[in-house]
Parts: C-alpha cells; structure tokens; sequence
C-alpha cells in the first residue's frame, strides 16, 4: 500500500501534467487559426499618429489611412520621425 505522500504527490504531478498540457495545447490552437481577413481594398481605417520633419520641424498628424501603420510621409526629402502619442 502506497504512503499518503506518494499519492499526494502523484495527484499533484496528473494535475500540473493536465494543466500544461493544457495551455501547450490552446497556444498550439491560436497558433493555428486564420488571421481576421484583411478590409476591402480603398477603405480607409481611423487612426490617430503624428510625424515631425528632423530638417525643419514641420509636424503632421493622420487620422486616415489604408493601414494601421502607415509608412511615414516625406518631407524635405527625409522621412518624418514618429513622434510618442500624448495622453490629454
């Protein structure tokens, strides 16, 4: 006859084996669906970024765009910085 504390720890391995087995198999589950299929084409989405010129200071903000993470305009003849959202 097994000891208290062998079947103890028996119990406590079958339940941390389940419980791994568990998240392994619902991240291997979200790995594999679809991606949400993409808007149609010429729709324009909302979105709230600002650029500044690094040549002369001019800032831009776009509300939309095609994408959510538009390329940066040009302006100069350089590409605009991203600039860091302010929370008002």
């Amino acid at each position: 006859m097994p000891s208290f504390g062998t079947v103890v720890w028996f119990l406590c391995g079958v339940l941390l084996f389940r419980y791994i087995w568990k998240i392994g198999l619902s991240m291997l589950r979200s790995m594999a669906t679809a991606p949400p299929p993409p808007p149609p084409t010429g729709e324009m989405r909302r979105i709230n970024v600002r650029y500044r010129c690094s040549v002369c200071g001019t800032e831009l903000r776009m509300v939309m765009a095609p994408d959510e993470d538009p390329p940066p305009p040009r302006h100069c003849m350089e590409d605009m910085e991203f600039m860091t959202p302010r929370f008002e």
